[in-house]
């Protein structure tokens, strides 16, 4: 049994250890409700646009499609990784790297990565070749910085560069659940079916004008929806990460403390045994 100085010790890290785990449980849990209303006004919206964008693309002869609808035979992919810059939250940042190994192993093509997150640039960097680094963005995460790369990715498609885009991120449910996602970016897909009637409009100016103005705005709000999700996910997947890293901290204080009173007893009765036997050795 280990001696009572280094239980002691043992007691004291760990205390410390949980005060820690405690204090980032409840930053993450003040971040979380600030980031999950955030997600939770903007996400009716930005499905919306897309809904309506979808629509309006499957109604336009192909002829006077968009250049961002244009189907190519896939010879270059680009995959948007969306993870954290930091790690302590769970399996969080590790999922969404393995989904993105496998759909860039699911490729008969030449596969790069644009890294949204540290986590992902250090991660997939060691198999992929990253064109972009994009992990400052959480500096100042608004919709502009974020404009900023979808812009870069429509350049990147419109210049042929890549013939698919899409984009791989947690989608936030709640504290405790997180849904990977692999979402394609470019081409924008059309709906599927007949949509022709839930399009009964009369449109000033064209259909095509509107989709031309719509695409690049809907793009933009797309990856910002994506990557809001991402970071709401993030601080629900770290708050429930540091609660059972804390719980499991307290069992294990606790366990050392029964250790460290069964030590000091053991220590106590050893001592009174000593004295006793000493006793008995000068009277006898």
């Amino acid at each position: 049994m280990a001696n009572l100085k280094e239980i002691r010790n043992r007691i004291a890290s760990v205390s410390s250890t949980m005060q820690i785990t405690s204090a980032m449980k409840m930053v993450s849990a003040a971040k979380l409700k600030k980031a999950q209303d955030a997600i939770t006004a903007m996400r009716p919206y930005a499905n919306k646009l897309t809904e309506l964008l979808q629509n309006l693309s499957a109604t336009l002869d192909a002829d006077s499609g968009s250049k961002y609808s244009e189907q190519r035979e896939i010879k270059n992919v680009l995959i948007v990784a969306i993870t954290s810059n930091r790690g302590l939250c769970g399996a969080f940042n590790s999922n969404i790297i393995k989904r993105a190994t496998a759909v860039a192993e699911s490729y008969d093509a030449n596969v790069s990565v644009v890294a949204i997150g540290k986590k992902a640039n250090d991660a997939l960097s060691k198999n992929f070749e990253i064109i972009s680094n994009q992990s400052p963005v959480y500096d100042d995460l608004t919709f502009d910085n974020v404009a900023a790369i979808a812009e870069m990715l429509m350049e990147q498609f419109e210049s042929k560069a890549f013939d698919k885009i899409e984009v791989i991120y947690n989608k936030f449910k709640n504290a405790a659940t997180q849904e990977i996602m692999t979402e394609q970016f470019l081409p924008i897909e059309p709906l599927e079916g007949d949509t022709n009637g839930n399009l009964d409009y009369i449109f000033e100016p064209s259909k095509e004008e509107i989709v031309e103005t719509l695409i690049p705005k809907s793009l933009k709000t797309q990856l910002y929806k994506s990557i809001r999700d991402s970071f709401a996910s993030e601080h629900g997947a770290r708050m429930t990460a540091m609660h059972k890293a804390t719980d499991n901290a307290t069992e294990l204080r606790d366990q050392l403390k029964l250790t460290y009173n069964k030590a000091r007893q053991a220590s106590i009765t050893n001592e009174i045994l000593e004295i006793v036997g000493g006793a008995e050795a000068l009277n006898g």
